[in-house]
C-alpha cells in the first residue's frame, strides 16, 4: 500500500484583506492546526460556537509523530464525530508484552472486560488523524473559519478581549477576540509572546524514533524490551501502525549526537538488529529528550493554552497527545457556557483545577517512567533489574515495572464542580462508563445517547424526575422501556436504582439514590460555577 500522500490545504486571503465582509470581533480565535486545536474548534462548533484557526503551515504533521490513540480519548473523538472513522483506519489494540533481554516477563491486557464501543488503544499516524479533523471541520463552514499560512506574530491581552496580529502571504492583519485558545504546541508563540515561564525537568536521556515501511506479520500488541540483546544496555519499543508502517523507539543514552543518529546510515543498521532483515524502508526519523514541563497556571485573563502549549511530557505512555485531547473535553463547553451567558467567567478558572491535576498525574507517571527506565546509580540499576526479574514469576512485581505507564482518563473527585455523594456506584468526578444497550430494537451505546448538554442518567425502577433545560436519559432492563440494557454492563457499572447528572463533558457531575428537582437543579448550578 502506498505511503501517505501529504495533500497541501492551500491558503486563501482572509476577509480582512480581501473585499468579504468580517466582524469586528471573534468569539474564539485558536492558534495551531494540529489535533488539539482542530479538535477545540469542532467541539465549540458542535456546541454552535464559531471560531477562526490560525496555523502557518498548511499541510498535516510531518512523520506519524502521535501514533497512540487511548479509550477516553477514542471516546471524545466519536462525540466530535471521527471516532468511528479513526478506529476503522487505525490498529486496534490491548495487549501489551515486556522483556527483559530477550525474555518475555509478562504480558498486561488493557480491557480484558467487553461492552465498551471504543477499544483500549487505536494506533493511527498523528496525520491521518489531522486530515479527519480537518476534514470534519468543513463541515462546519458557517462555525470554523480554517486559515493555513496565517504566521501569528503577535499578541496583546487586555481583561476582555485579545488582539492577534498575523502575516500572510498577501500582508499583515489583526483580529479582535473574546478569547484566545494557544494550541500551538510545545514550542508555543503565544507562550513566549506573554513571557510565561515554562518550568519542568529536562532529562538526560536521548531517544530515537523510526517509522519503518515493512510488509511483516507482527501481531497488533505493545512491545517494550528493557536490555534487549539486540539493543545491548538500553531500551526498546515496538508498535504496529496502518500500512504497513510501524514505530520503533530506541534508547540512545545522553551523549549520542543527535545529528548523527538520525541520519540513515546510522539507522538503518539499528533496525536492522532489532528485525534481524534489511527489507525495510525508512519513512521518518526523530530523536527527541525526554522532558516534563508545564505552566503555572493554563488560564491568563483572555489567553487559554491547551495540549502541548500548557505542558509537555515524555512520549512513553501515550499521555501527550491524548492530555491534550481531555484538556479540549473539559474546556469546550466551559467556554460555551460563559460565550452564551449561562455561567459566569468564574467557571473557567476550574479549567486550572481540573487539568492541571491531569496534566501533573500524566509528569508523575512520565518521570517514575523515566527514572525506571535510565536509573541514575549502580544500585537503582541493581534494584530495577531485580524487579523485572520477580516480575516474571511474581504478578505483585509487575506493578512496579514502569516501562511507560499508559493513558488513562483524569478522575476529577473532590474539586469544586462536583457534588459528594456517599451513595454513588461511579463517583462524582469520574468519566462515564460506557454500556451497550438497545434502543427499538436496533444496538446502540451509551455514551451517545448522552448529547452536549447536562443529562440526567438514571437506571432501573428509581423515580423519573423533569427538571427544565436538562436532558433525560433513563435505562431500563430488558423489555421495560426505551433504553434497555439487554447485557447488565449499564447496571453493573452504574448501579440500579442510581440516578446521575452527567457533565457536558460526561464526568459525573453528581449522583443520587432518592434525586429531587432542587438537589439536581443545585448540583447543575454547581457544575457551572454560579454563585
Amino acid at each position: 500500500m502506498a505511503r501517505y500522500q501529504y495533500q497541501h490545504f492551500g491558503y486563501v486571503p482572509p476577509p480582512e484583506l480581501s473585499s468579504r465582509p468580517a466582524p469586528s470581533r471573534y468569539p474564539v480565535v485558536i492558534v495551531g492546526a494540529g489535533p488539539i486545536g482542530l479538535a477545540m474548534a469542532i467541539d465549540l462548533a458542535v456546541r454552535g460556537i464559531g471560531s477562526v484557526v490560525l496555523d502557518d503551515n498548511d499541510v498535516v504533521s510531518v512523520g506519524s509523530r502521535a501514533i497512540c490513540w487511548a479509550k477516553r480519548t477514542l471516546e471524545i473523538f466519536d462525540r466530535l464525530g471521527v471516532g468511528e472513522r479513526i478506529v476503522a483506519k487505525g490498529v486496534t489494540w490491548k495487549i501489551g508484552r515486556v522483556f527483559h533481554g530477550d525474555r518475555e516477563i509478562y504480558k498486561f491486557d488493557l480491557l480484558p472486560e467487553d461492552g465498551h464501543k471504543m477499544p483500549a488503544f487505536v494506533n493511527l499516524q498523528q496525520y491521518y488523524v489531522e486530515q479527519f479533523l480537518v476534514e470534519r471541520a468543513r463541515e462546519f463552514p458557517d462555525l470554523i473559519d480554517l486559515r493555513f499560512k496565517n504566521r501569528v506574530s503577535g499578541v496583546k491581552h487586555l481583561k476582555d478581549l485579545v488582539t492577534v496580529s498575523i502575516e500572510t502571504p498577501d500582508g499583515p492583519y489583526q483580529l479582535t477576540a473574546d478569547y484566545l485558545l494557544a494550541c500551538d504546541g510545545a514550542k508555543s508563540f503565544v507562550r513566549t509572546e506573554l513571557g510565561l515561564e515554562f518550568a519542568g525537568k529536562l532529562f538526560e536521556e536521548r531517544f530515537l524514533i523510526a517509522d519503518i515501511e515493512l510488509k511483516a506479520d507482527f501481531p497488533s500488541e505493545r512491545r517494550f524490551w528493557f536490555e534487549p540483546t539486540f539493543h545491548a544496555g538500553q531500551s526498546a519499543l515496538l508498535h504496529k501502525q496502518p500500512d504497513n508502517i510501524y514505530r520503533i523507539d530506541l534508547q540512545l543514552g545522553w551523549n549520542a549526537d543527535p545529528e548523527v543518529e538520525r541520519q540513515p546510515e546510522s539507522v538503518r543498521p539499528r533496525i536492522e538488529r532489532v528485525l534481524g532483515r534489511s527489507d525495510f524502508e525508512l519513512d521518518w526519523v526523530s530523536v527527541y529528550t525526554f522532558q516534563c514541563r508545564r505552566l503555572e497556571r493554563f488560564v491568563h485573563d483572555r489567553v487559554i493554552f491547551v495540549g502541548d502549549s500548557a505542558h509537555v511530557i515524555s512520549p512513553f505512555g501515550a499521555r501527550g497527545g491524548n492530555g491534550g485531547i481531555q484538556d479540549v473535553d473539559n474546556l469546550g463547553w466551559k467556554l460555551v457556557a460563559v460565550l452564551k451567558g449561562h455561567a459566569p467567567e468564574a467557571l473557567l478558572s476550574s479549567y486550572d483545577d481540573e487539568r492541571i491535576r491531569g496534566a501533573d498525574e500524566n509528569i508523575a507517571n512520565s518521570s517514575r517512567a523515566t527514572n525506571f527506565m535510565t536509573p541514575k546509580s549502580g544500585m537503582e540499576k541493581i534494584l530495577r533489574d531485580e524487579v523485572l526479574d520477580l516480575a516474571g514469576e511474581m504478578a505483585f512485581a509487575r506493578k512496579l515495572v514502569n516501562s511507560g505507564r499508559l493513558s488513562v482518563p483524569c478522575s476529577l473527585a473532590g474539586l469544586p464542580l462536583q457534588t459528594p455523594s456517599a451513595d454513588a456506584v461511579l463517583e462524582p468526578g469520574s468519566p462515564c462508563k460506557d454500556a451497550p444497550l438497545r434502543k427499538d430494537g436496533e444496538d446502540v451505546w451509551l455514551l451517545n445517547q448522552l448529547g452536549d448538554g447536562f443529562a440526567l442518567l438514571s437506571f432501573g425502577s428509581g423515580p423519573r424526575i423533569e427538571v427544565t433545560d436538562i436532558a433525560h436519559v433513563h435505562v431500563a432492563r430488558p423489555g421495560e422501556g426505551e433504553l434497555q440494557d439487554v447485557t447488565g454492563h449499564a447496571f453493573e457499572r452504574y448501579g440500579d436504582g442510581m440516578t446521575y447528572l452527567i457533565r457536558p463533558d460526561q464526568h459525573v457531575a453528581a449522583a443520587f439514590r432518592i434525586p429531587d428537582a432542587a438537589a439536581i437543579c443545585a448540583a447543575r448550578d454547581r457544575a457551572l460555577a454560579r454563585p
